[in-house]
């Protein structure tokens, strides 16, 4: 595995504990040498992933103190659209195209255990996508379905909307999503799904899917290019 796969590894799973609570709000971080011991990696490793996170807005270093976990963003809701990627691009005169990176299936790990009501171990999609406007990557998604909820996807379907295909193919209704937005620096993943610089500036937005039941069928992870994107939000007050 390389550098910037491990260190990017590690910044996903210290950024998990901080949402999760396991290092509290405002109390001080494990310092670079305890961080290196427990995951067995250099310490350029994980000063990287410790620089990103604190350039997101979770860490807060302190001359003399060390690294604190920062407060808790501020959580605003976006509005409600029925239409897809592609519709929202054709009323703005663009193509939308969704290319296919992988489809695997991945043992569900103690973070998607938290999100999805199965045990650790069990069979979990995982589809990552890039989405193009007009030819340009737009947005690189990465998405988790259980598989007892939609066994079997395949490259075609996911090619394609995946709510579509829990509605048409699997009978599942979409009812509800509930979206994180925040703003984060695009790593060397990110940078070469998303053909833009290293620490780009990019929407990162956590959807939690739920049916009609209220049931979490799926959740996703997705990064767009802050240069070519922009987000409305509608508010109503009749």
């Amino acid at each position: 595995m390389s550098q910037s796969t491990l260190q990017t590894a590690i910044k996903e799973e210290l950024l998990s504990r901080i949402k999760r609570g396991y290092y509290e709000e405002g109390k001080k971080f494990p310092t670079e040498y305890v961080l290196c011991e427990e995951f067995d990696v250099s310490r350029t490793t994980v000063r990287g992933a410790l620089n990103q996170l604190t350039l997101e807005g979770y860490l807060i270093r302190q001359q003399g103190r060390g690294t604190f976990v920062a407060g808790k963003k501020v959580r605003q809701t976006l509005s409600h659209t029925p239409n897809n990627y592609a519709a929202q691009l054709a009323v703005q005169g663009k193509r939308g195209e969704v290319s296919l990176i992988q489809l695997s299936v991945v043992s569900a790990t103690d973070v998607l255990t938290e999100v999805f009501p199965v045990e650790e171990q069990a069979p979990i999609q995982k589809i990552e996508r890039i989405r193009h406007a007009d030819g340009e990557p737009t947005q690189y998604e990465i998405s988790f379905i259980p598989w007892s909820i939609a066994p079997g996807i395949t490259k075609e379907q996911a090619e394609h909307s995946l709510f579509d295909t829990l509605s048409k193919v699997f009978d599942i209704q979409v009812a509800k999503t509930t979206e994180s937005l925040e703003i984060v620096l695009a790593d060397e993943s990110i940078s070469s799904h998303l053909k833009c610089p290293i620490n780009a500036p990019c929407f990162y937005i956590e959807t939690v899917t739920e049916d009609q039941e209220g049931q979490i069928i799926e959740y996703s992870r997705s990064y767009f290019r802050g240069d070519k994107t922009n987000f409305v939000i509608e508010r109503s007050y009749r």
